[in-house]
């Protein structure tokens, strides 16, 4: 796919979603539960929350935590600072589609909450990916993604995000194939923590530009 043409209105403010959930034992990081315990998984949650929350601070964007279960949104865990809307129904994919659909006008990125390498330097590019393309995906080793954000110049596409195989090594191809027809970016290769064996992996960081297509 060829870099699009039309460059990004310099008023528009670029928003940063933050899909988050509410870290409590048994509910978030199961499969990570699964091998430290579900007390630990969710302490592990909890700290990677406070330290994602100190990097993301950058007045370069808007941060916004969408959270879950949406009955969680006014917690009083959750930092001063940051608008917070709910997840709402739907798989990972008709959730993130619903945020990017319902953003303000201007540039969208959605990432996870459970990518410990990530630094501001990754959203910034991110978000530069998306001054030259229609959308842009973090990649992450298993085949899936830690990012995904969208220019938004026009509509967004009616089908994106549908018929993804989730959690397998599918994940990024079929998402952009729900994209067909927009310049899509690479930018860094990260990986999320799912399993107990993830916490002492290489976190799989590449800076620099990745691919376009």
């Amino acid at each position: 796919m060829r870099a699009s043409s039309k460059p990004i209105s310099p008023k528009a403010r670029p928003r940063l979603i933050v899909m988050v959930k509410a870290p409590q034992a048994g509910r978030v990081k199961t499969r990570l539960g699964r091998g430290i315990g579900m007390a630990a998984a969710a302490i592990w949650y909890r700290h990677q929350l406070r330290r994602l929350f100190r990097t993301l601070r950058d007045p370069r964007w808007e941060v916004v935590l969408a959270v879950s279960p949406d009955r969680a949104m006014h917690a009083r865990r959750w930092p001063a600072g940051f608008a917070r809307v709910p997840q709402g129904g739907g798989d990972l994919g008709a959730r993130m589609a619903r945020l990017l659909r319902s953003a303000p006008p201007g540039p969208a990125i959605v990432i996870g909450s459970d990518i410990p390498g990530i630094t501001r330097a990754h959203i910034a590019r991110g978000f530069r990916a998306l001054g030259r393309h229609d959308a842009v995906f973090g990649p992450a080793p298993d085949g899936g993604y830690w990012l995904i954000g969208l220019a938004r110049r026009g509509r967004v596409p009616p089908g994106i995000l549908k018929d993804v195989r989730w959690s397998g090594p599918h994940a990024l191809a079929d998402s952009e194939r729900s994209l067909s027809g927009l310049s899509i970016a690479h930018v860094d290769l990260l990986a999320d923590v799912d399993e107990a064996a993830d916490l002492t992996r290489p976190r799989f960081r590449h800076d620099g530009p990745g691919r376009t297509c």
